[in-house]
Protein backbone atom coordinates (compact mmCIF):
# COMPACT_ATOMS: atom_id res chain seq x y z
CA UNK A 1 0.00 0.00 0.00
CA UNK A 2 1.37 3.34 -0.87
CA UNK A 3 1.95 6.36 1.65
CA UNK A 4 -0.54 8.35 0.03
CA UNK A 5 -3.53 5.62 0.31
CA UNK A 6 -2.28 4.35 3.65
CA UNK A 7 -2.89 7.86 4.86
CA UNK A 8 -6.57 7.86 3.41
CA UNK A 9 -7.14 4.59 5.04
CA UNK A 10 -6.23 6.10 8.19
CA UNK A 11 -7.57 9.29 7.96
CA UNK A 12 -11.21 7.22 7.06
CA UNK A 13 -10.87 4.83 10.07
CA UNK A 14 -10.20 7.64 12.33
CA UNK A 15 -13.78 9.60 10.85
CA UNK A 16 -15.44 6.14 11.31
CA UNK A 17 -14.19 5.67 15.30
CA UNK A 18 -13.87 9.13 16.43
CA UNK A 19 -12.18 8.57 19.81
CA UNK A 20 -14.68 10.45 21.89
CA UNK A 21 -17.62 7.84 20.25
CA UNK A 22 -15.31 4.50 20.74
CA UNK A 23 -17.21 3.33 23.48
CA UNK A 24 -20.53 3.10 21.45
CA UNK A 25 -18.87 0.21 20.10
CA UNK A 26 -19.62 -1.72 23.25
CA UNK A 27 -23.38 -1.34 22.88
CA UNK A 28 -25.63 -4.02 21.66
CA UNK A 29 -27.82 -1.56 19.97
CA UNK A 30 -27.10 -0.03 16.68
CA UNK A 31 -25.89 3.65 16.18
CA UNK A 32 -25.18 5.51 13.41
CA UNK A 33 -24.27 9.48 13.32
CA UNK A 34 -25.67 11.84 10.45
CA UNK A 35 -24.20 14.98 9.77
CA UNK A 36 -26.41 18.59 8.27
CA UNK A 37 -26.84 17.21 4.78
CA UNK A 38 -27.62 13.68 6.18
CA UNK A 39 -24.63 11.75 5.83
CA UNK A 40 -23.41 9.18 7.78
CA UNK A 41 -20.52 10.05 9.98
CA UNK A 42 -20.18 7.64 12.64
CA UNK A 43 -21.44 3.64 12.52
CA UNK A 44 -20.79 1.31 15.72
CA UNK A 45 -20.18 -2.18 15.30
CA UNK A 46 -24.04 -3.21 15.86
CA UNK A 47 -24.96 -0.46 13.23
CA UNK A 48 -22.37 -2.35 10.90
CA UNK A 49 -23.83 -5.69 11.43
CA UNK A 50 -27.26 -3.95 11.37
CA UNK A 51 -26.78 -2.33 7.82
CA UNK A 52 -24.96 -5.24 6.43
CA UNK A 53 -21.69 -3.02 5.66
CA UNK A 54 -17.96 -1.51 7.41
CA UNK A 55 -17.93 1.88 9.03
CA UNK A 56 -15.74 2.56 6.15
CA UNK A 57 -18.14 1.62 3.60
CA UNK A 58 -21.48 3.70 5.05
CA UNK A 59 -19.14 6.97 5.73
CA UNK A 60 -20.38 9.68 3.57
CA UNK A 61 -22.68 7.88 2.32
CA UNK A 62 -26.69 9.22 2.62
CA UNK A 63 -28.60 7.43 5.17
CA UNK A 64 -31.43 7.08 3.29
CA UNK A 65 -29.69 5.40 0.40
CA UNK A 66 -29.68 2.15 3.05
CA UNK A 67 -33.06 1.43 2.47
CA UNK A 68 -35.98 1.87 -0.09
CA UNK A 69 -38.51 3.32 2.25
CA UNK A 70 -36.73 6.01 3.68
CA UNK A 71 -38.95 8.83 4.26
CA UNK A 72 -40.34 8.69 7.77
CA UNK A 73 -36.87 8.12 8.70
CA UNK A 74 -35.55 11.38 7.09
CA UNK A 75 -38.87 13.28 9.07
CA UNK A 76 -37.79 11.66 12.54
CA UNK A 77 -34.67 13.11 11.58
CA UNK A 78 -35.18 16.37 10.80
CA UNK A 79 -37.77 16.28 13.62
CA UNK A 80 -34.84 15.76 16.04
CA UNK A 81 -32.22 18.22 14.47
CA UNK A 82 -34.94 21.25 14.62
CA UNK A 83 -35.32 20.29 18.56
CA UNK A 84 -38.67 19.64 18.07
CA UNK A 85 -38.54 16.92 20.55
CA UNK A 86 -35.37 16.00 23.15
CA UNK A 87 -35.70 12.76 21.16
CA UNK A 88 -38.10 11.35 18.63
CA UNK A 89 -39.04 7.79 19.16
CA UNK A 90 -40.59 5.26 16.77
CA UNK A 91 -41.71 1.95 15.86
CA UNK A 92 -40.32 1.34 12.02
CA UNK A 93 -40.52 -1.06 9.04
CA UNK A 94 -37.59 -0.40 7.00
CA UNK A 95 -37.55 -1.81 3.52
CA UNK A 96 -34.39 -3.00 2.17
CA UNK A 97 -34.00 -4.37 -1.37
CA UNK A 98 -33.26 -7.93 -1.97
CA UNK A 99 -33.28 -8.39 2.11
CA UNK A 100 -35.15 -9.29 5.02
CA UNK A 101 -36.66 -5.24 6.11
CA UNK A 102 -35.85 -4.31 9.40
CA UNK A 103 -38.12 -3.69 12.22
CA UNK A 104 -36.44 -1.59 14.84
CA UNK A 105 -37.32 0.89 17.33
CA UNK A 106 -35.68 4.52 16.50
CA UNK A 107 -34.41 6.83 19.10
CA UNK A 108 -33.29 10.31 17.19
CA UNK A 109 -31.37 13.01 19.31
CA UNK A 110 -29.61 16.20 17.84
CA UNK A 111 -26.05 16.88 19.50
CA UNK A 112 -24.56 19.84 20.35
CA UNK A 113 -21.43 18.85 19.05
CA UNK A 114 -20.82 18.80 16.15
CA UNK A 115 -23.08 20.90 15.16
CA UNK A 116 -26.57 19.63 13.16
CA UNK A 117 -25.09 16.31 14.46
CA UNK A 118 -28.26 13.67 14.90
CA UNK A 119 -27.31 10.09 16.70
CA UNK A 120 -29.85 7.74 15.86
CA UNK A 121 -30.21 4.74 17.70
CA UNK A 122 -31.61 1.60 16.22
CA UNK A 123 -33.06 -1.29 18.27
CA UNK A 124 -34.02 -4.23 17.04
CA UNK A 125 -37.68 -5.12 17.72
CA UNK A 126 -37.17 -8.99 17.12
CA UNK A 127 -33.64 -9.04 18.91
CA UNK A 128 -35.17 -9.81 21.98
CA UNK A 129 -37.50 -12.66 20.45
CA UNK A 130 -34.34 -14.09 18.84
CA UNK A 131 -32.13 -13.91 21.89
CA UNK A 132 -34.70 -15.86 24.25
CA UNK A 133 -35.55 -18.28 21.17
CA UNK A 134 -31.56 -19.20 21.02
CA UNK A 135 -31.93 -19.97 24.72
CA UNK A 136 -34.84 -22.02 24.75
CA UNK A 137 -33.16 -24.01 21.97
CA UNK A 138 -30.15 -24.29 23.60
CA UNK A 139 -32.07 -25.81 26.40
CA UNK A 140 -34.31 -27.74 24.69
CA UNK A 141 -30.83 -29.29 22.76
CA UNK A 142 -29.65 -30.19 25.74
CA UNK A 143 -32.03 -32.45 26.64
CA UNK A 144 -32.54 -33.89 23.28
CA UNK A 145 -28.83 -34.75 23.60
CA UNK A 146 -29.40 -36.65 27.11
CA UNK A 147 -32.74 -38.46 25.90
CA UNK A 148 -31.33 -39.30 22.37
CA UNK A 149 -27.97 -40.86 24.45
CA UNK A 150 -30.04 -42.43 27.50
CA UNK A 151 -32.47 -44.08 24.70
CA UNK A 152 -29.64 -45.24 21.98
CA UNK A 153 -28.01 -47.02 24.81
CA UNK A 154 -31.33 -48.62 26.07
CA UNK A 155 -32.01 -49.93 22.71
CA UNK A 156 -28.43 -51.12 21.66
CA UNK A 157 -28.72 -53.79 24.15
CA UNK A 158 -31.39 -55.65 23.82
CA UNK A 159 -30.60 -55.54 19.10
CA UNK A 160 -27.63 -57.13 19.70
CA UNK A 161 -29.59 -59.80 21.72
CA UNK A 162 -32.30 -59.80 18.81
CA UNK A 163 -29.83 -60.42 16.24
CA UNK A 164 -28.34 -62.98 17.47
CA UNK A 165 -30.97 -64.77 18.27
CA UNK A 166 -32.30 -64.63 15.47
CA UNK A 167 -29.39 -66.06 14.07
CA UNK A 168 -29.22 -68.70 16.50
CA UNK A 169 -32.83 -69.51 15.36
CA UNK A 170 -31.19 -69.85 11.41
CA UNK A 171 -28.74 -72.11 12.31
CA UNK A 172 -31.28 -74.42 13.91
CA UNK A 173 -33.99 -74.37 10.98
CA UNK A 174 -34.63 -77.87 9.92
CA UNK A 175 -33.38 -78.59 5.68
CA UNK A 176 -36.88 -78.90 4.60
CA UNK A 177 -38.03 -75.24 5.68
CA UNK A 178 -34.71 -73.43 5.75
CA UNK A 179 -35.45 -71.31 2.79
CA UNK A 180 -38.62 -70.31 3.20
CA UNK A 181 -38.29 -70.09 7.53
CA UNK A 182 -34.54 -68.03 6.29
CA UNK A 183 -37.26 -65.32 4.91
CA UNK A 184 -38.67 -64.42 8.40
CA UNK A 185 -35.23 -64.64 9.88
CA UNK A 186 -33.00 -62.59 7.30
CA UNK A 187 -35.98 -60.03 8.50
CA UNK A 188 -35.52 -59.58 11.36
CA UNK A 189 -31.53 -59.74 11.25
CA UNK A 190 -31.85 -56.77 8.49
CA UNK A 191 -33.78 -54.60 10.86
CA UNK A 192 -31.90 -54.88 13.30
CA UNK A 193 -28.63 -54.05 11.64
CA UNK A 194 -30.95 -50.90 10.46
CA UNK A 195 -31.50 -50.29 13.89
CA UNK A 196 -28.26 -50.39 14.85
CA UNK A 197 -26.76 -48.12 11.94
CA UNK A 198 -29.86 -45.82 13.16
CA UNK A 199 -28.41 -45.72 16.42
CA UNK A 200 -24.49 -45.56 15.79
CA UNK A 201 -25.73 -42.16 13.80
CA UNK A 202 -27.60 -40.62 17.04
CA UNK A 203 -24.49 -41.53 19.19
CA UNK A 204 -21.75 -40.38 16.73
CA UNK A 205 -21.50 -37.26 17.60
CA UNK A 206 -20.70 -37.81 21.02
CA UNK A 207 -18.30 -40.79 20.55
CA UNK A 208 -16.23 -39.26 17.74
CA UNK A 209 -13.18 -36.54 19.60
CA UNK A 210 -13.43 -33.34 18.91
CA UNK A 211 -9.97 -33.31 16.22
CA UNK A 212 -8.77 -28.77 16.75
CA UNK A 213 -6.77 -27.28 14.22
CA UNK A 214 -6.41 -24.34 12.57
CA UNK A 215 -9.78 -23.79 9.74
CA UNK A 216 -10.23 -21.63 6.95
CA UNK A 217 -13.97 -21.62 6.80
CA UNK A 218 -13.74 -21.12 2.60
CA UNK A 219 -11.84 -24.22 1.68
CA UNK A 220 -14.50 -26.28 4.03
CA UNK A 221 -17.30 -24.53 1.55
CA UNK A 222 -14.64 -25.19 -1.04
CA UNK A 223 -14.51 -29.02 -0.40
CA UNK A 224 -18.69 -29.33 0.11
CA UNK A 225 -18.72 -27.10 -2.99
CA UNK A 226 -16.96 -29.97 -5.16
CA UNK A 227 -18.49 -32.65 -3.71
CA UNK A 228 -22.30 -31.07 -4.33
CA UNK A 229 -21.18 -30.56 -7.87
CA UNK A 230 -20.18 -34.11 -8.30
CA UNK A 231 -23.21 -35.43 -7.43
CA UNK A 232 -25.32 -32.86 -9.27
CA UNK A 233 -23.37 -32.14 -12.39
CA UNK A 234 -26.18 -30.36 -14.39
CA UNK A 235 -29.20 -27.90 -12.94
CA UNK A 236 -27.70 -26.45 -9.87
CA UNK A 237 -25.72 -23.52 -9.42
CA UNK A 238 -23.67 -23.17 -6.11
CA UNK A 239 -23.07 -19.26 -6.25
CA UNK A 240 -19.56 -18.16 -3.60
CA UNK A 241 -20.23 -14.46 -1.49
CA UNK A 242 -17.13 -14.76 0.44
CA UNK A 243 -15.53 -12.07 2.87
CA UNK A 244 -11.70 -13.01 1.88
CA UNK A 245 -11.10 -11.08 5.23
CA UNK A 246 -12.06 -13.70 7.53
CA UNK A 247 -9.43 -15.20 9.51
CA UNK A 248 -8.92 -18.47 10.67
CA UNK A 249 -10.23 -20.19 13.49
CA UNK A 250 -9.43 -22.87 15.86
CA UNK A 251 -11.99 -25.90 15.36
CA UNK A 252 -12.40 -29.53 13.81
CA UNK A 253 -12.33 -29.12 9.99
CA UNK A 254 -14.43 -32.59 9.32
CA UNK A 255 -17.11 -31.72 11.59
CA UNK A 256 -17.68 -28.32 9.57
CA UNK A 257 -17.75 -30.01 6.69
CA UNK A 258 -20.08 -32.46 7.56
CA UNK A 259 -22.13 -29.55 8.95
CA UNK A 260 -22.01 -27.55 5.93
CA UNK A 261 -22.44 -30.50 3.79
CA UNK A 262 -26.06 -31.87 5.84
CA UNK A 263 -27.15 -28.45 5.35
CA UNK A 264 -26.65 -28.30 1.62
CA UNK A 265 -27.02 -31.68 0.85
CA UNK A 266 -30.74 -31.45 2.21
CA UNK A 267 -30.91 -28.02 -0.21
CA UNK A 268 -30.48 -29.95 -3.05
CA UNK A 269 -33.15 -32.53 -2.08
CA UNK A 270 -35.88 -29.91 -1.65
CA UNK A 271 -34.69 -28.28 -4.91
CA UNK A 272 -35.40 -31.85 -6.84
CA UNK A 273 -37.82 -29.73 -9.15
CA UNK A 274 -35.63 -26.80 -9.84
CA UNK A 275 -32.79 -28.77 -10.61
CA UNK A 276 -34.79 -30.84 -13.74
CA UNK A 277 -35.98 -27.66 -14.58
CA UNK A 278 -32.41 -26.27 -14.18
CA UNK A 279 -33.08 -23.09 -12.14
CA UNK A 280 -31.76 -24.64 -8.81
CA UNK A 281 -29.33 -22.01 -6.64
CA UNK A 282 -27.57 -22.08 -3.27
CA UNK A 283 -25.30 -19.27 -1.95
CA UNK A 284 -22.83 -19.54 0.12
CA UNK A 285 -22.39 -16.60 1.89
CA UNK A 286 -19.38 -15.45 4.84
CA UNK A 287 -19.40 -12.23 6.41
CA UNK A 288 -18.06 -10.99 9.90
CA UNK A 289 -20.44 -10.24 12.49
CA UNK A 290 -18.96 -7.80 15.04
CA UNK A 291 -20.49 -7.98 19.09
CA UNK A 292 -21.99 -11.29 19.27
CA UNK A 293 -24.30 -12.76 21.82
CA UNK A 294 -23.96 -16.81 21.45
CA UNK A 295 -24.81 -19.04 24.01
CA UNK A 296 -25.14 -16.28 26.66
CA UNK A 297 -21.52 -14.90 25.87
CA UNK A 298 -20.28 -11.88 24.53
CA UNK A 299 -17.93 -12.22 21.37
CA UNK A 300 -15.94 -9.25 19.98
CA UNK A 301 -16.05 -10.98 16.28
CA UNK A 302 -18.04 -14.20 15.01
CA UNK A 303 -17.78 -16.05 11.41
CA UNK A 304 -21.60 -15.29 10.00
CA UNK A 305 -22.03 -18.16 7.42
CA UNK A 306 -25.23 -18.27 5.36
CA UNK A 307 -26.34 -21.07 3.21
CA UNK A 308 -29.06 -19.89 1.33
CA UNK A 309 -30.77 -21.50 -1.63
CA UNK A 310 -34.14 -20.67 -3.89
CA UNK A 311 -36.44 -23.63 -2.62
CA UNK A 312 -39.88 -23.80 -2.09
CA UNK A 313 -39.42 -23.41 1.72
CA UNK A 314 -39.46 -25.39 4.67
CA UNK A 315 -43.07 -26.51 5.36
CA UNK A 316 -44.73 -24.41 8.25
CA UNK A 317 -45.54 -27.60 10.25
CA UNK A 318 -42.34 -28.80 11.05
CA UNK A 319 -40.37 -25.12 10.36
CA UNK A 320 -39.67 -25.03 14.50
CA UNK A 321 -38.59 -28.77 15.06
CA UNK A 322 -36.32 -29.36 12.31
CA UNK A 323 -33.48 -29.40 14.33
CA UNK A 324 -35.42 -32.20 16.29
CA UNK A 325 -34.02 -35.64 16.03
CA UNK A 326 -36.05 -38.10 13.47
CA UNK A 327 -37.72 -35.12 12.32
CA UNK A 328 -38.36 -34.83 8.40
CA UNK A 329 -39.39 -33.08 5.36
CA UNK A 330 -39.29 -35.39 2.84
CA UNK A 331 -40.09 -39.34 2.32
CA UNK A 332 -37.50 -41.51 3.18
CA UNK A 333 -35.50 -38.87 5.48
CA UNK A 334 -33.84 -39.89 8.63
CA UNK A 335 -34.14 -36.82 10.58
CA UNK A 336 -30.98 -36.82 11.69
CA UNK A 337 -28.69 -34.44 9.51
CA UNK A 338 -29.50 -30.94 10.77
CA UNK A 339 -29.57 -32.35 14.13
CA UNK A 340 -25.65 -33.83 13.98
CA UNK A 341 -25.33 -30.41 12.19
CA UNK A 342 -26.36 -28.52 15.48
CA UNK A 343 -24.61 -30.62 17.05
CA UNK A 344 -21.68 -29.89 15.53
CA UNK A 345 -21.86 -26.12 15.52
CA UNK A 346 -23.15 -26.13 19.10
CA UNK A 347 -19.55 -27.85 20.09
CA UNK A 348 -17.44 -25.15 18.42
CA UNK A 349 -19.57 -22.72 20.73
CA UNK A 350 -21.57 -21.40 17.80
CA UNK A 351 -25.48 -21.16 17.08
CA UNK A 352 -27.29 -22.18 13.93
CA UNK A 353 -31.13 -20.56 13.13
CA UNK A 354 -32.94 -20.87 10.10
CA UNK A 355 -35.67 -18.92 7.87
CA UNK A 356 -38.01 -19.84 5.32
CA UNK A 357 -40.09 -19.20 3.37
CA UNK A 358 -41.36 -20.15 -0.56
CA UNK A 359 -38.30 -19.04 -2.76
CA UNK A 360 -35.63 -18.95 -0.20
CA UNK A 361 -34.62 -20.84 2.98
CA UNK A 362 -31.38 -19.46 4.73
CA UNK A 363 -29.49 -21.51 7.50
CA UNK A 364 -27.42 -19.44 8.90
CA UNK A 365 -23.95 -20.74 11.18
CA UNK A 366 -22.37 -18.39 13.56
CA UNK A 367 -19.09 -18.98 15.43
CA UNK A 368 -16.70 -17.32 17.26
CA UNK A 369 -13.81 -15.65 15.68
CA UNK A 370 -10.09 -15.25 18.21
Amino acid sequence: MSIVSNIAARAAAAMSRPPAFAGLDLLASAVVMVDGQGHISFANAAAENLLESSAKALARLQLGSQFTNPAELEHIVAQAREHKFSDVRQELVLERAGREPLHVHVIASALDEPADTVLIEFREIVQQMKQDREERLLDQSQVNKELIRNLAHEIKNPLGGIRGAAQLLEMELPPLHLTQLREYTQVIIKEADRLQTLVDRLLAPHRRPHIVGDVNIHEVLERVRSLMLAEFPSGLVIHRDYDASLPEFRGDKEQLIQTVLNIAHNAAQALASGIEKGDAEIVFKTRVARQVTMAKVRYNLALDLHIIDNGPGIPPAIRDRIFYPLVSGRDGGSGLGLTLAQTFVQQHLGVIECESRPGMTDFRILLPLP
